[in-house]
């Protein structure tokens, strides 16, 4: 297979969280990526290798940015290595460097993607017997090269993975509560908010802080990628443009905004949280950007006329709460007595318990709190009597 031309453009896969893939997309498109598609937990999209090294940079909701070196249908195991084999190996991995497989499968006659990553593994390291009599070794944990094997209805993606290590890993985080959200997950609910990176957020149920410091960083114009401290996987790939990827590093940090852009608060009931956002923060060198207290959500107050409230509250899963139901209900009284004039984003894997809230929402949007299903929920807080806005019970799904 020829080597794409660096210069020029090729297909570009970025991998996301469900629910989360309008946002990616809109990030993509900010790059001035080209061709830009949606689909379930991905979005597909055309660029350069500048680009590629952007997106890893700057996309705060995708997990993976990944290079498809080979699209194929496998019709059984041998067809499957054959297909593999077809790929010349050394244009992308040399015998010292080791490789890791990830295989996602889904809807195949391959019923393990453990069985389909072994056969592709055999494959490659088969094609380097043959031509040099040795070959590389398997690393599942840190890689220098990791592959990406996607196999729906036996339909084959091959992708170079040019991010390494998942992209929600920014680097900020070292103190967590028991329930931390995902950065990607956290980034994404900013997004969907609606956030005009101005006026007022809070999260009155903060924890260690990750929703406060993703807004944080899009208010900033921060890149995530600032933050890695492993090295992306596309540095060690044979086409590795160093110069390049400088410059791109070098710009982003020169896009970031030292002057605070909006008033950014958090507060927790529990000291050891709001002590843990409070290093998180300082981690992510924005602690003249976000302000956190010790404070109970209940006796707070809205810090201006107009902005978004966002929270996270337990849902009886990791955390649980004494009275679930209770703690709704003083959730939507305190909403609709202190936070009038706001849009609030309460994002709950119990649907039940959310209907003591009270209070009508404008949007629900299914989303995934790692295995748990959830809805982001919004709510508009009128002032004033916008009339029985804020009386009508919220029906169920």
């Amino acid at each position: 297979m020829a080597k794409p031309n660096p210069n020029g453009n090729f297909n570009i896969i970025a991998t996301t969280l469900t629910g989360l893939e309008e946002v990616l997309a809109a990030e993509l498109a900010a790059l001035d990526m080209e061709f830009i598609k949606t689909g379930n937990r991905v979005v597909t999209c055309s660029g350069n290798l500048r680009q590629l090294y952007e997106a890893n940079m700057w996309c705060r909701t995708a997990i993976r940015i990944l290079r498809p070196i080979r699209n194929f249908k496998a019709r059984d195991e041998k067809d499957l290595y054959q297909q593999v084999s077809k790929i010349n190996w050394s244009d992308h991995l040399s015998l010292e460097q080791t490789f890791a497989i990830d295989a996602v499968v889904s809807h195949s006659t391959f019923e393990h993607s453990l069985f389909v990553a072994q056969l592709a593994k055999d494959a490659i390291v088969d094609q380097f017997r043959k031509v040099t009599g040795e070959r590389p070794s398997v690393d599942r944990i840190r890689p220098d090269i990791r592959i990406n094997l996607h196999m729906h209805e036996n339909m084959v993606t091959l992708s170079l993975d040019s991010s390494g290590d998942s992209l929600h890993r920014r680097g900020y985080r070292e103190q967590t509560n028991v329930a931390p959200l995902n950065e990607v997950l956290a980034a994404g609910i900013i997004g969907l908010s609606g956030w005009d990176k101005k006026s007022a957020l809070v999260d009155p149920m903060c924890g260690s802080g990750t929703l406060l410091i993703e807004a944080a960083m899009l208010a900033q114009n921060l890149a995530p990628g600032l933050f890695r401290r492993d090295p992306f996987g596309f540095e060690n790939w044979k086409d590795y443009n160093e110069d390049l990827f400088k410059m791109v590093w070098q710009t982003a940090e020169a896009k970031e905004r030292q002057e605070p852009q909006a008033t950014i608060i958090g507060y927790d009931i529990d000291p050891d949280y709001v002590e843990a956002a409070r290093v998180n923060i300082e981690n992510a060198g924005l602690e003249k950007v976000i302000k956190v207290e010790q404070a109970d959500f209940f006796q707070t107050k809205a810090p201006a006329e107009h902005g978004v409230l966002v929270v996270n509250p337990p849902y009886n899963e990791r955390i649980v709460s004494d009275d679930i139901n209770l703690l709704y209900k003083q959730m939507g009284d305190t909403l609709k007595n202190n936070y009038q004039g706001f849009d609030a984003f309460i994002l709950t894997g119990n649907l039940e318990a959310a209907k003591n809230i009270g209070l009508r929402t404008t949007r629900r949007t299914p989303l995934y709190n790692g295995a748990i299903e959830c809805r982001l929920l919004k709510y508009e807080l009128y002032r004033g009597s916008r009339r029985g806005a804020s009386e009508e019970k919220e029906g169920t799904e």
